[in-house]
């Protein structure tokens, strides 16, 4: 490793190893969030000057989006050095001071882990394609050529295209599930996983307190290489790739969400538990089987802690029957394993948009939805700039920075839209970003929604979101509880939650005409205040105006 740990001193009072479970987690795109050096592109040092605003509206942890040296082909999703800081986003003395600032204001700091590849520049590969016999030649995914010249298999990247590159030094084929840059790592390999738990540990060393796993779901193939089955077309609905892609025409039984995966998991969870409070969350990107994904990887208590799936994160709009369904299958599959709910991240169309237009008061509507997401059994996920209620920019080709995007435009316009960057002030150039050109456009539409705009003013989303955070942590069984849904029809929906003696129901108005939701009349409700939402109890009855919400303690 080209940079030494540090080891961080900590409290000696003991942690909460329990904290991530019911937490609310906000991620932070770094190239996107604050600038600090006037290069038009985010940085550490600017987060760490952004830190305060992020314990002030109430979260738990912050998730970093990729910040480790790499080419930027995917824009740090494709690593060339696990153990340093890219100069664009800052050092490793930066980090430590964000790591101690965050800590200083009660913040967990959760660091986007990728290590299910590699960029094609990383050390690892140059070793690797060099020969077939060098030291790391086994490092990576090598497959000879069909007698024909063809690739392995049939095999497709989600990028594009085949899932197989030709290597002129080894005349063997590698395999990459994105870009060709972004070559696979071979987990088979013993050796492999040593490294990637080093690196881990590194970090941990450094004194942060998780990981968010990109692509956990991906870690291992197939070693038999064998074809994926076609889908039939009704079900061709992968979230992971858009519908232009033919990535979606297969089952990818062979090439992701292998069941060797559990027992690298099972070392990741015992390396976590090395320390004293420590926790992960994957991405499963799967949409056949995600939320079966989702409880195989977090179940036993010696997995990772928690997964998200796309279900929530798909271009279809939440309804009340969606959430109902989702909620209750995963019930159903995960006896102890523990999910995370987002709307919106750096990879989807921003929710705003997604859902809202059409709404007749889009504002109420995310505030009810926003409700909704952070009283689910689970932890939660907010990316940046969902509590202003930022849309999703509608950029030119010539401003596209997403391989993704290009690729496939204009059909799939790719995720730029969802990474432009986030405003503070609404009178400041580039929205107080940056002084300089930004790396993508401060679209106009969202000055108006900027922190300035928002913050105090009783009626805006950037403060329901504080108030509904102060009023969630009041009540234990929104983190920690289980839940039971209670019998709604239309765009109602109601639920309770239940953590020791105490239990919560909670009901929602997902549509802009008035509901009811008939609670019976077995048990006194009391009503709670200090979430913003104007439902009332009748009788066993409960009122909702459109995109209003109503909570109650059972007595």
């Amino acid at each position: 490793m080209q940079s030494a740990a540090r080891r961080v001193e900590r409290p000696e009072t003991a942690p909460d190893r329990d904290w991530w479970r019911g937490a609310v987690i906000y991620q932070i795109y770094p190239r996107s969030y604050q600038d600090s050096n006037s290069d038009g592109v985010g940085d550490l040092k600017g987060i760490i000057r952004r830190l305060p605003y992020i314990a002030d509206l109430g979260a738990d942890a912050i998730w970093i989006s990729p910040f480790c040296k790499s080419p930027m082909k995917d824009f740090g999703y494709d690593v060339s050095d696990y153990c340093d800081v890219d100069p664009m986003f800052g050092t490793l003395s930066d980090f430590d001071a964000l790591i101690a600032e965050a800590h200083r204001l009660g913040l967990k700091v959760m660091m986007d882990e990728v290590i299910s590849h590699t960029a094609d520049v990383h050390p690892w590969f140059k070793e690797s394609r060099s020969s077939r016999s060098n030291p790391k030649a086994d490092w990576y995914v090598w497959a000879d050529a069909k007698p024909d010249g063809t690739p392995p298999n049939n095999w497709l990247s989600i990028f594009g295209g085949s899932a197989w590159a030709w290597d002129t030094r080894r005349q063997q084929y590698y395999m990459h599930n994105f870009l060709t840059e972004q070559p696979d790592l071979n987990f088979h390999n013993r050796e492999v996983q040593d490294a990637l738990l080093d690196v881990t540990r590194f970090w941990l060393e450094r004194g942060v307190d998780g990981f968010r796993l990109d692509t956990i779901n991906f870690y291992f193939h197939s070693q038999g290489l064998e074809d994926n089955p076609a889908l039939p077309p009704a079900e061709r609905n992968d979230q992971t790739a858009p519908s232009v892609n033919p990535y979606n025409y297969q089952d990818h039984i062979y090439d992701k969400s292998r069941p060797e995966n559990v027992g690298f998991l099972k070392r990741f969870r015992a390396l976590l538990d090395e320390y004293p409070a420590a926790a992960a969350v994957g991405e499963v990107g799967d949409s056949q089987r995600g939320l079966q994904v989702v409880a195989d990887y977090t179940g036993g208590g010696d997995r990772v802690q928690m997964c998200y799936a796309f279900d929530f994160l798909a271009p279809e709009k939440i309804s009340a029957p969606k959430v109902k369904t989702v909620l209750e299958d995963f019930g159903r599959v995960a006896t102890d394993g523990w999910a995370c709910w987002a709307f919106s991240n750096h990879d989807v169309k921003r929710h705003a948009s997604r859902w809202g237009e059409g709404e007749a008061d889009r504002t109420a509507y995310l505030k009810v939805i926003s409700a909704l997401l952070m009283s689910l059994r689970g932890s939660v996920c907010i990316y940046q700039g969902e509590e202003l209620g930022l849309t999703e920019a509608d950029l030119a080709f010539e401003d596209l920075q997403d391989p993704y995007g290009i690729r496939f435009w204009p059909e799939f316009k790719g995720r730029d839209g969802c990474r432009t960057p986030m405003v503070w002030d609404s009178k400041a150039l580039n929205g107080g970003f940056s002084t300089a050109k930004p790396w993508l456009p401060v679209p106009a539409e969202h000055l108006g929604l900027a922190v300035d705009t928002q913050k105090g003013d009783a009626a805006s989303l950037l403060e329901h979101y504080r108030r509904f955070l102060a009023f969630r942590r009041t009540y234990p069984a929104f983190a920690k509880g289980e839940i039971d849904f209670v019998s709604a029809e239309g765009n109602a929906v109601a639920f309770s939650r239940r953590y020791g003696n105490e239990e919560i129901v909670c009901a929602f108005n997902l549509g802009a005409a008035p509901a009811t939701i008939d609670l019976g009349g077995g048990r006194a409700v009391q009503a709670l205040a200090g979430h913003g939402f104007s439902g009332a109890l009748d009788g066993g009855t409960v009122r909702l105006d459109g995109y209003a919400a109503w909570f109650g303690r059972l007595a």
